[in-house]
């Protein structure tokens, strides 16, 4: 495989990396040292890439296992998981700051989550991969997916909701 084959095939997933190393690694830093390192490993492997069903699905579970393995780590053991990829839409001054009140709280949510929702609500619902993409990445029944993803948006609905009725905690 040459290099121009090589970027060609991971240039369409190697943001989708870097964004789930940084919801995992709370230091962009951290995230970009990880996107790196999947590639040099996927450049390492590049002979052998073509014998995966999916080359993506290959490196998000890498990078999954990679980060979790870091995070178990002494020097990575103060980083928390946190989601930065709000999206500025513009608008009236008071509604951009209930929007961001509004992500921080949810994000404080999910960082609440058990890890494997947090993979899951990233993958689902921020990445946009389907169902049978993120069982191959996660290594799980379809099923359980789909219970882990309703419980964490249960989780997070009655957070918001609780906040909203009874005021901040």
């Amino acid at each position: 495989m040459t290099p121009s084959e090589f970027v060609h095939l991971v240039q369409p997933f190697k943001e989708k990396v870097f964004r789930l190393a940084r919801r995992l690694l709370i230091s962009v830093e951290e995230a970009e040292d990880v996107s790196q390192e999947m590639l040099m490993r996927l450049w390492n492997k590049k002979e052998k890439l073509h014998e995966y069903k999916s080359v993506e699905a290959f490196a998000m579970t890498m990078t999954k296992n990679y980060c979790l393995d870091q995070l178990k780590n002494k020097r990575a053991s103060h980083l928390k998981i946190e989601h930065a990829n709000y999206a500025d839409n513009g608008g009236y001054l008071q509604d951009e700051i209930e929007n961001k009140d509004i992500l921080n709280w949810v994000e404080k949510i999910i960082q609440n989550l058990p890890v494997q929702q947090q993979l899951i609500i990233q993958m689902r619902d921020i990445e946009q991969y389907d169902f049978e993409k993120i069982a191959e990445i996660l290594e799980m029944n379809e099923t359980a997916i789909r219970v882990a993803l309703s419980r964490a948006r249960k989780t997070i609905r009655e957070a918001m909701v609780k906040t909203h009725e009874y005021g901040i905690k």
